[in-house]
């Protein structure tokens, strides 16, 4: 057991320091995920339990945007592991969307998609977000309006329009994802769509676009033709 435990230590150690050296495009993606269980999984061997995992879902994308319930069906993986796979995607789009300050411009809705796209990477249930613009479409906020399952997000119309009157905006962009699905929208998100448009109009905001978001591929409701021009 001793030696065994001896040679995992060793291999660790060697392909630490080949990550050192190299970075992580030295690394196939099994290899990157086994480097990655090291802080997980202090004794067993890693690169069986990657190898099972991209076996499972197919790629490193699909693992990390796995349910825990789900990991943890895999042989090796554990609680601890699940949460630290769960956890690494986010801290990632945390740190993204950090980035984002007031005051940058989102001049189209080609902009608005990649400005949001961000926003959904790994989510696995649907979000709705509101992004708020003044009069030279300058960035003031980014709203969570609403979460749900994996298939639907309901969101109080009522805030869209208290956010966008607080932050005194004159655009707004709307966003949601489709965690399961294609960057299509559905009749209700039309329909949802329409009624936020008028109640903005009401109070003289105008909404500029509704995003659809699907994986890295996002469509604008404008740019279909399924919105009205202000």
């Amino acid at each position: 057991m001793e030696k065994k435990e001896n040679l995992h230590a060793g291999h660790r150690q060697r392909k630490k320091q080949q990550f050192l050296e190299h970075g992580l495009g030295a690394f196939a993606s099994h290899e990157a995920l086994e480097l990655l269980l090291y802080y997980a999984v202090p004794r067993m061997d890693t690169n069986r339990i990657a190898h099972a995992l991209l076996k499972r879902f197919g790629s490193l994308n699909a693992v990390f945007s796995a349910p825990i319930s789900e990991l943890t069906q895999v042989d090796g993986v554990g609680e601890n592991t699940a949460l630290l796979i769960r956890l690494v995607p986010q801290i990632y789009r945390r740190s993204l969307t950090e980035l984002d300050q007031p005051g940058q411009v989102i001049g189209d809705c080609e902009a608005a998609g990649e400005f949001l796209k961000k926003y959904f990477w790994s989510e696995r249930n649907e979000i709705v977000l509101e992004v708020c613009l003044d009069g030279k479409c300058r960035l003031i906020a980014c709203h969570k309006l609403g979460e749900g399952g994996a298939s639907s997000s309901a969101f109080n119309l009522r805030d869209a329009v208290r956010y966008a009157l607080a932050d005194n905006a004159m655009y707004v962009y709307l966003a949601h994802n489709h965690p399961s699905g294609l960057a299509i929208p559905s009749q209700a998100d039309i329909a949802v769509t329409r009624s936020v448009q008028e109640s903005l109009r009401a109070v003289g905001i105008c909404l500029m676009d509704h995003i659809v978001v699907a994986e890295n591929d996002f469509t604008s409701m404008a740019a279909s033709g399924l919105l009205e021009r202000w």
